[in-house]
């Protein structure tokens, strides 16, 4: 079933949300990728878990955390 995820990442420029959004957006898992660049907070739609999506936004070199989920 898949599930919200929210994670704090730090973006300064379109370039760091591209980044983000081609890294997930190459996971089957994935559904959705929502970016607030404001708010720096990427949220994920997908049925795999946090630790998978973090490891894989961390990929990016951006700096971020997990920071809940959501229904």
């Amino acid at each position: 079933m898949s599930q919200v995820h929210v994670f704090n990442v730090k973006m300064t420029c379109e370039g760091c949300s591209g980044a983000v959004n081609r890294v997930l957006g190459k996971l089957p898992e994935v559904t959705n990728i929502e970016i607030d660049m404001e708010g720096q907070k990427v949220l994920v739609t997908s049925t795999l878990g946090s630790d998978a999506i973090l490891a894989k936004i961390q990929k990016t070199g951006r700096e971020c955390s997990y920071a809940g989920g959501k229904n």
